[in-house]
């Protein structure tokens, strides 16, 4: 023990003696250590984000829409029509196991007025359970009811940015706004959601009743008053690709489609969506640390460089140690030392740099940053690793240097 805390005194001493050739030297592992902890942030962040807008949508949602249709041999686009139905809804909630609720969807866009206020939003018609299926709260007052949707009440929810817009910080709840000239009470409020995944202001909307939005707002023709867009299904927990294959084999039985016929919708797993983009996430961040870590590497070969040099330098002073009966070991853990002393400490004025880097790129970027403990850990590690890697040669070298030899030295 003893003679290591010797060994960590020489080593010192020899390292503030050469303070500016010292400092140069962790500048490689400053960087390295910066930049991982730098890079890995951006990744961790961008999964935060992605599982952010995950949360956002709800869980295990299932998008059904209306599909393609084929009219005297012209094949029409997919959502040319409303090839769903309220009624496809309702037989999916109850007759398929894997689907735990279903809520059929009519959007449009429409103009609202109150006052002398007006503001241009998305209009959605739909039963309670979308709500549900959404994850959506009411911030204050209450949803609307299934007596509502059966009555066609002129009741409606407001999201944050309809309410910015519109009331001025007015409590809007009670209040009569205009949607197309008709007149709507202001039911409740939304907790606010945010930005979706494919950057839409989740909050810029208003929910409706299925069929007051129908009757007295969007509007629909006698032939197609059950149609809807969309169908929105939330699935059982992990019974979303049984859930997807029940709801296909049904719609396709109600919609009489044949063997040989395409579907006349498009089912979206939200999910398969997610974990995609998830996976690219993290294949990403894994990218961005392995391209940091080159700068590891080269701070490493900075130190071995260094190292070594030191090692012609002090030819002399380590023949002199080893004729006055200094072992082998002693002068390995001397130049050893002084190489991990290198890297930690450059490495924990890396973490430094990687902190400060982490907060300007979200600062001046804009981008979603997380740092976290393993991260931090892991540059630290390395940095230490790399102390020991790339210092053990020129430690061996002067430990197994000639006596006779090293004191010849000029």
């Amino acid at each position: 023990m003893k003679k290591l805390a010797a060994s960590m005194k020489i080593a010192f001493n020899a390292l503030r003696i050469n303070k500016l050739r010292s400092a140069l030297t962790m500048l490689g592992i400053i960087i390295g250590v910066a930049a991982v902890i730098a890079m890995v942030a951006v990744g961790s962040g961008a999964q935060a984000r992605i599982q952010e807008q995950i949360a956002s949508i709800g869980s295990n949602v299932i998008i059904v829409l209306s599909g393609s249709i084929t009219s005297s041999g012209i094949r029409l686009g997919s959502g040319f029509a409303q090839t769903l139905t309220e009624d496809d809804a309702r037989v999916i909630a109850r007759d398929c196991p894997g689907v735990q609720a279903a809520a059929p969807i009519s959007r449009g866009g429409v103009q609202v007025v109150y006052g002398n206020n007006n503001w241009a939003t998305q209009l959605l018609g739909t039963t309670p359970d979308y709500l549900g299926i959404r994850d959506l709260q009411v911030q204050d007052g209450q949803a609307f009811t299934t007596g509502d949707v059966d009555a066609a009440a002129k009741v409606a929810l407001l999201g944050k940015t309809v309410i910015d817009n519109l009331f001025n910080g007015e409590d809007p709840v009670g209040k009569v706004i205009r949607i197309k000239s008709v007149p709507f009470t202001v039911g409740g409020t939304l907790v606010p959601k945010g930005q979706s995944p494919t950057g839409q202001d989740q909050d810029d909307v208003i929910l409706v009743p299925i069929s007051t939005a129908k009757k007295k707002v969007i509007g629909s023709s006698q032939a197609n008053a059950a149609a809807v867009g969309q169908i929105m299904v939330q699935a059982h927990e992990g019974m979303t690709q049984d859930a997807q294959d029940q709801m296909t084999a049904l719609l396709r039985q109600r919609h009489h489609i044949q063997p040989n016929q395409d579907d006349d919708f498009t089912i979206r797993n939200m999910e398969e969506v997610f974990k995609a983009q998830e996976t690219s996430a993290r294949v990403m961040s894994m990218l961005l640390a392995a391209i940091a870590s080159v700068s590891l590497i080269v701070g490493g070969i900075g130190i071995m460089n260094i190292m070594l040099v030191s090692v012609t330098e002090r030819t002399r002073e380590i023949g002199l140690r080893l004729a006055v009966g200094a072992k082998t070991k002693d002068i390995l853990s001397q130049f050893l030392i002084e190489a991990v002393t290198l890297a930690v400490v450059g490495g924990a004025a890396g973490i430094a740099a990687g902190l400060a880097a982490s907060t300007l790129i979200s600062f001046f970027a804009g981008w979603s940053t997380l740092v976290s403990a393993g991260s931090i850990l892991l540059g630290f590690v390395f940095s230490a690793l790399v102390g020991v890697s790339f210092g053990y040669y020129p430690a061996r070298k002067a430990a197994f240097m000639d006596p006779i030899e090293a004191l010849r030295y000029e």
